[in-house]
């Protein structure tokens, strides 16, 4: 009975560990560069665009890094939505001074968003390195691309840091985001999710931009695109104060999608874009009628939860937290989809549908899903841009 035990144990053990990603050793764009001991950034002035995720494998800085070393001459810092902490969550973020260099840290969250002349006159290098996390409306991509503008238009040289998409380099889905809806949360004609790196990203913007920009990106090594961020072997840091995990960002395509209606998606609990529900909503039906779906690779408990921040503040909810329970078969968007198509059946009187295209960036899309349209119906309308996307996004990848 003990050698059973002992069996039934080791069988245990054994699928966990066979469920786990095996990490190794991805050295990013930073590690590369420092082990060319910086020579690409020792022809002039260096400014560099960063926050709290710009760090080698050992967890130093960039900031740090850059000003210690001997050949670089690093003048300026710039620091994204978030500020250079990455824990602030508010809408001006001021300038600042980087305190062991006394490097000045300008905001590019605050009276501008991109950097203007005054701010590069002195600048000869413009230098990118902010960890992505793979979603069309997460700003960091937008502050590179408004950066790489005004590098252009400054003739400044472009060099970025490439990182891991997190959510994996492989999946693409969603609507493309419709041609004059661009800005600050949809700075390029891309799907939802792009399954793109940040350095595929600037070869992009570069070409269909036409920006004629000294464009470099330093590769990583090691990195390959199906995988996810846990099997890189680099630590986790929280890109932004509601990104707490990796199961958050896996879920954010899709989760993210809702919050400019009248939904919380979790802001002021302990696991934001994990869950979402509102006052109003019906989340024992809501969890029967997804459940039913069979949608693979994630499951639905109803729940209810008081946000202490943000939207229905102080104010108890009814919602759904969502378990992924097998991530190779799960669709965020798949899912963002189905609950939208149920939200229209269940409450299609109180749920402020219109306000989901402010992150959808696809009037078509919310046109089929106001007229009631099951999710193939939805997944039609985009079906060919995002076909035409992928054939785009092909001769931009720099990984297998």
């Amino acid at each position: 009975m003990i050698r059973c035990l002992l069996c039934c144990l080791l069988l245990v053990h054994t699928s966990l560990a066979i469920a786990q990603p095996r990490a190794h050793a991805v050295l990013t764009g930073i590690d590369v560069l420092a082990e060319d001991d910086y020579r690409l950034l020792s022809t002039g002035r260096v400014g560099l665009i960063t926050n709290h995720t710009g760090v080698d494998r050992l967890g130093n800085s960039d900031i740090r890094l850059l000003h210690d070393a001997a050949n670089v001459d690093l003048v300026r810092v710039f620091s994204p939505e978030h500020g250079i902490s990455g824990t602030l969550d508010i809408p001006v973020i001021r300038d600042g001074v980087e305190v062991r260099s006394g490097i000045p840290i300008v905001s590019l969250y605050g009276e501008v968003r991109r950097p203007t002349p005054v701010m590069l006159a002195d600048i000869d290098i413009l230098v990118f390195d902010i960890q992505d996390i793979g979603t069309r409306f997460y700003t960091y991509i937008s502050t590179m691309g408004y950066a790489m503008q005004a590098a252009a238009e400054n003739g400044i040289r472009f060099v970025v840091l490439d990182r891991p998409n997190p959510i994996n380099g492989h999946d693409v889905a969603g609507p493309v985001l419709d041609d004059g809806k661009q800005s600050f949360v949809g700075f390029h004609r891309l799907p939802v999710r792009h399954g793109m790196t940040i350095g595929e990203l600037a070869r992009m913007f570069n070409t269909e931009l036409q920006l004629d920009l000294d464009l470099h990106v330093v590769r990583m090594r090691g990195w390959h695109r199906a995988e996810y961020f846990d099997a890189t072997g680099l630590t986790w840091i929280n890109p932004s104060p509601n990104i707490r995990n990796l199961t958050a960002a896996i879920l954010y395509p899709g989760i993210g999608l809702l919050e400019t209606t009248n939904l919380s998606v979790g802001r002021g609990t302990a696991t934001p874009f994990e869950l979402f529900g509102a006052p109003w909503l019906n989340a024992e039906l809501l969890a029967a009628q997804l459940t039913e779906l069979a949608i693979p690779g994630v499951r639905f408990d109803a729940i209810e939860f008081t946000p202490a921040a943000s939207k229905f503040e102080n104010i108890r909810c009814n919602g759904l937290r969502i378990v992924i329970t097998d991530r190779d078969r799960f669709d965020p968007l798949r899912l963002g989809f189905e609950i939208v198509v149920q939200l229209i059946l269940l409450h299609g009187n109180i749920w402020e549908v219109n306000s989901y295209l402010r992150l959808l960036g696809s009037a078509a899309t919310l046109k089929a899903i106001r007229e009631g349209g099951s999710l193939d119906d939805i997944e039609a309308v985009f079906a060919a841009d995002l076909a035409d996307f992928r054939a785009r996004r092909e001769k931009f990848l720099l990984y297998d």
